[in-house]
């Protein structure tokens, strides 16, 4: 199999787009969707801070690399949750990259640590504030992302969400048909009110498999393996079925997410937007002041249910 640019074998054949790479083109190919993500979606500018967050694996890392190697100035998070060996391998490789890749572009690599700050690992505080562990995971995480983002000052947060993370999730949300889900999914999430910090997913173009091969050709190394508290999710499911449909029909996943961008994009300008719904339901948390629905925020309230259940 030929690369369609060059007369070089190819490393990866992209049924979607009819096309296949050798390495180099097929890094060509990927940071100019990036930039293109980033020019269409208006995430950001080279004089803008970025804050990359980074988990260890392929999409992170990739994405932190992508950023660098185009010229934006993108420090990372590193949130350290504390799952025994999974943890140390992820964190490993985190710190790693960002010896490799990072420090000589003067970037740097910012770690919380989940056992030191917390007082326990997001196993235990799980079981202590009895929910899921997934559920107790995401909600740390957006916290001490956007808390960093903005006690640091960076003008966007950026995750390595792809088009098969996006699909997924808008899959599960129009099966429940979880309305206020679906108007917050974007690759573009503004800066809505005070307190929140703007988030952006650059690699929403790009599929898991396309930034894998992306990850081996620029020899950036990453922890292959799941979560182990990911065992049993829906979004694996969602995207096991996704992939299913995509082998029979190339392109599935990306017509059925970028469609759903554009009605998005063609909502009428009468409709009451996301930012105004916002300003009218959101105030400082009481504790931590950050932005909530109640009169104390969800981490707040899950760290007071693990102190307690400690004591």
């Amino acid at each position: 199999m030929r690369c369609r640019k060059c007369p070089t074998r190819a490393v990866i054949k992209i049924p979607r787009h009819h096309t296949a790479f050798c390495g180099p083109c097929l890094t060509e190919f990927v940071r100019t969707q990036v930039q293109r993500a980033i020019k269409t979606e208006r995430m950001f500018t080279p004089d803008d801070r970025i804050l990359v967050a980074v988990s260890g694996g392929k999409d992170s890392l990739t994405l932190w690399e992508i950023l660098l190697a185009l010229g934006y100035r993108a420090d990372a998070l590193y949130v350290d949750l504390g799952i025994g060996g999974y943890s140390a391998r992820s964190r490993e490789k985190v710190e790693q990259f960002a010896q490799q890749f990072a420090e000589p572009r003067q970037a740097r690599l910012l770690v919380h640590q989940i056992k030191e700050e917390e007082g326990a690992g997001i196993r235990e505080l799980a079981d202590l504030v009895r929910r899921p562990t997934c559920s107790a995971c995401g909600t740390i995480k957006r916290y001490h992302f956007n808390r960093v983002a903005l006690a640091n000052q960076y003008d966007v947060m950026a995750t390595g969400h792809n088009l098969d993370d996006e699909a997924a999730r808008l899959l599960g949300n129009v099966l429940r048909w979880q309305e206020d889900y679906l108007h917050k999914q974007g690759p573009n999430l503004p800066a809505s009110v005070e307190g929140f910090a703007k988030k952006v997913k650059p690699l929403y173009r790009l599929t898991e498999r396309e930034i894998a091969a992306y990850a081996l050709v620029n020899r950036i190394d990453y922890i292959v393996e799941e979560c182990p508290m990911a065992k049993g999710s829906k979004m694996l499911l969602y995207k096991d079925v996704l992939n299913r449909l995509e082998t029979e029909s190339p392109g599935t996943k990306q017509t059925f997410y970028w469609r759903f961008l554009e009605r998005q994009a063609n909502q009428t300008s009468t409709a009451p937007s996301m930012q105004d719904t916002d300003r009218t339901v959101l105030q400082p948390c009481r504790l931590c002041g950050q932005p909530t629905t109640a009169d104390t925020c969800m981490y707040c309230k899950m760290m007071a249910r693990a102190k307690s259940a400690l004591v």
